[in-house]
């Protein structure tokens, strides 16, 4: 790709998603997922993005289908196989046409992400003084260094594995690098071919240093370190070939939760089965010999769709550790400094600022600061009589999980819910988990059959003669360090109302008792998606011709079919809808007759938008809310999740802007076509609007929100939003 095509936004492809769904209505998910990836795809070339934080996009994209493989793929080979039990009635041909349209589509984008990567990414990288070596390639200066390390520190680490009648082809770990060797015993008959696979340990650094200077930095790749000194491994024998591969199981989880009598020991047991989960996708170097390819598709058990022969180095997400190189502040954006909400200026303590009026947060434009000294002061406090909190999703070292150990051992009343089924992050809070009950917490390790996806705080004090109840509810994990690139919304409300729905909530999560019915909160599964679907009927209700209903909702994902047929029932009958969603979207928009009154955009940029908001004008009373849930299935049956209506008017104002500045965005966002296509908006230059950039300068500079956006295009917002670190751009659950 030349130069030239790299510098102009307008040369950046269309996203194509071709549907093979069984309704027309729909969109598919795998493709969508795909589409969405593209979109990813399309920053690691935007000029508008520095050289480092394209590189980490690459990165990005590159993560994020390693989970597709890992879950989605892996589900679809499983639908596609003939006896597999499905709840449809749709032939097992079915799902071997989408599982091809989905294999078709990844190859394309895997062979797009290295032509990126290898003739424009590393290059620029190289010109700019960051080189990346394979051991086979590196000058003569080097090869006494790069000897010695492997001598000193590589050598000793490694394990060769045959493979042959007595030795099976051993278990390999998801995700790790190995290399396959070809060798031959110089006596033996020549076509008599042995076959062995060394694993690349994890333990050591995928790429080692060779030279850091203020001229520059070069490193060479560990796998091709040991690639080039592979006979040292094998005495007596002569080396044929050899090559690195890689593999992708699958790794979704099946627990029998109903079945088991700890949920928590039936995690520990299936995460030692992830494993051992059937390969998906095998990864090769472009090199690697034809015998070395046939060896390890049969002992894999793929065929030629699973084979990804790629021109680069393997697992590219190891280039996202050096986004943050030393040096090179200029091809990064510049550092994020969130502001404290003005909120909480004067308060002598945060619950006398919240007392005062709810208060709202949108990260990370404004600091997570406020979330975490909400729950250390709660810790600190003498007043606070019990913190009540669900986990989801947290940081290594989180100051969330330190701030509740310091308030147990203070003598206070801790209750956490650590969802232990969290995709991924299952070992992670099991351990963190432990950690609270060994403070003195008392911990759920989630409930059976659910996911408990809601982000809710609960601070019971004493304040005087009464007992107040102070809570915090987001749309996004209380993790300190995904808060600095996630968009998220959160509230602090000393609601009385909800409140005692918050105690009623924590109460059926660690009790028996029935279903609560709320004051204030909505919950799923039992009443979220009914309500949403009340609230789109009401819309209807109350639209005119001369006052069209409204419907503004941002999300993640919109998969479920109940909702998508009531939003086309209100496309139908004049309301005006607007959706960002980021990622998978199977509604189709600008259907004639049934969603022409639909407008559908993905915004892609600096920051990962995971702010789930919802708005209907009903007929200008203005209800806006916030959730946990995106519209999916699994969110509206499967997972314990919150809608929140916001009550201030200025919090609702607020709100909307936010939907506002994003669905006029021309820069970061793609519109959804009715044949399943992305393109990006075409404006005049002096018409260009970068919403997230001029979010951030509007919390830097503390902008007059009472002004018209329509007014507002400053230089700042027009560009790429240079000032502005690339968030992680997979799914959340």
């Amino acid at each position: 790709m030349t130069n030239q095509a790299m510098s102009d936004t307008s040369d950046l492809p269309v996203n194509r998603m071709p549907s093979t769904a069984h309704s027309p209505d729909y969109l598919e998910e795998e493709l969508s997922w795909l589409a969405f990836n593209e979109r990813v795809l399309e920053e690691v070339i935007d000029p508008s993005n520095p050289l480092l934080e394209q590189l980490k996009f690459a990165a990005i994209v590159a993560s994020n289908l390693d989970e597709f493989f890992a879950v989605r793929v892996a589900n679809l080979r499983d639908l596609a196989r003939p006896g597999h039990k499905r709840r449809d009635n749709l032939p097992h041909a079915a799902f071997n046409e989408r599982y091809h349209a989905v294999s078709t589509r990844t190859h394309e984008q895997v062979a797009r992400l290295y032509d990126i990567l290898c003739n424009n990414l590393l290059p620029r990288l190289e010109a700019e003084g960051i080189k990346f070596w394979r051991a086979q390639d590196v000058p003569a200066v080097y090869e006494e260094a790069i000897e010695a390390e492997f001598l000193t520190h590589i050598h000793p680490v490694l394990t060769p594995m045959a493979v042959d009648a007595g030795r099976p082809f051993p278990l390999l770990a998801h995700k790790r690098l190995n290399l396959a060797v070809m060798l031959e015993k110089p006596d033996a008959p020549s076509e008599k071919r042995l076959f062995a696979v060394v694993q690349v340990p994890q333990t050591l650094r995928r790429a080692f240093t060779l030279r850091s200077d203020p001229d520059g930095d070069e490193f060479v790749l560990l796998e091709s370190v040991i690639e080039r000194y592979i006979h040292t491994l094998f005495a007596g024998y002569r080396v044929l070939a050899v090559g690195a591969f890689r593999i992708t199981r699958k790794s979704e989880l099946a627990v029998d939760e109903y079945g088991a009598s700890d949920l928590l020991q039936a995690i520990q047991a299936e995460l030692k089965k992830r494993r051992k989960g059937a390969a998906v996708r095998l990864e090769i170097t472009a090199d690697l010999a034809p015998e070395l390819e046939a060896f390890l598709t049969r002992a894999l058990e793929l065929d030629l769709r699973d084979i990804y022969r790629v021109p680069g180095p393997l697992d590219p997400t190891f280039f996202m550790g050096f986004a943050a190189i030393e040096g090179y502040e200029d091809l990064r954006y510049e550092e994020l400094k969130p502001s404290l909400p003005v909120a909480f200026e004067g308060a002598s303590s945060i619950f006398q600022a919240i007392a005062r009026r709810d208060i709202l947060v949108h990260h990370p434009y404004e600091s997570f600061e406020s979330v975490l000294h909400f729950i250390r002061e709660a810790a600190e406090d003498p007043d606070v009589l019990a913190i009540k909190q669900t986990l989801y999703r947290v940081s290594g070292r989180s100051p969330v999980v330190a701030a509740l150990a310091r308030a147990a051992e203070m003598g206070k009343q801790v209750t956490v819910l650590v969802e232990i089924k969290a995709r991924f992050d299952e070992e992670n809070n099991i351990a963190w988990a432990k950690r609270l009950e060994e403070a003195g917490c008392h911990v759920i390790y989630g409930l059976v059959g659910l996911k408990t996806h809601s982000k809710i705080t609960l601070v019971v004090r004493r304040e005087g003669n009464y007992i107040s109840r102070y809570v915090h509810l987001s749309t996004g994990n209380y993790n300190d360090l995904t808060a600095r690139i996630y968009t998220d919304v959160g509230l602090f409300t000393a609601s009385a109302d909800v409140g005692a729905d918050a105690t009623e909530f924590f109460n059926h999560l660690s009790g028996y008792t029935d279903v609560p019915r709320y004051q204030r909160l909505v919950a799923a599964p039992e009443r979220l998606r009914d309500t949403l679907l009340q609230l789109i009927a009401e819309e209807i209700r109350l639209s005119t011709p001369e006052r069209p209903g409204r419907i503004w909702a941002q999300m993640n994902a919109l998969t479920d079919r109940a909702l998508i047929d009531a939003l086309y029932q209100a496309s139908a009958a004049g309301v005006r809808i607007e959706l960002i969603v980021r990622g998978m979207c199977c509604l189709r928009p600008g259907v004639p007759g049934k969603s022409e009154n639909i407008r559908v955009v993905s915004v892609v940029g600096r920051f990962l938008e995971h702010s789930r908001i919802f708005y209907f004008a009903q007929g200008g009373a203005d209800r806006v809310f916030i959730s946990s849930a995106d519209w999916m299935r699994r969110n509206m049956d499967g997972r314990v999740e919150l809608l929140v209506p916001i009550q201030q008017a200025d919090l609702c104002r607020r709100l909307r802007r936010i939907l506002e500045i994003q669905l006029q965005d021309t820069v970061k966002s793609r519109v959804l076509m009715p044949n399943g296509e992305y393109a990006r908006q075409v404006v005049l230059d002096e018409a260009r609007f970068h919403g997230q950039a001029w979010l951030l300068m509007e919390s830097l500079a503390h902008v007059d929100e009472t002004v018209e956006i329509t007014s507002l295009v400053p230089e700042a917002a027009r560009d790429g939003g240079n000032q502005a670190a690339s968030a992680q751009m997979g799914t959340d659950e």
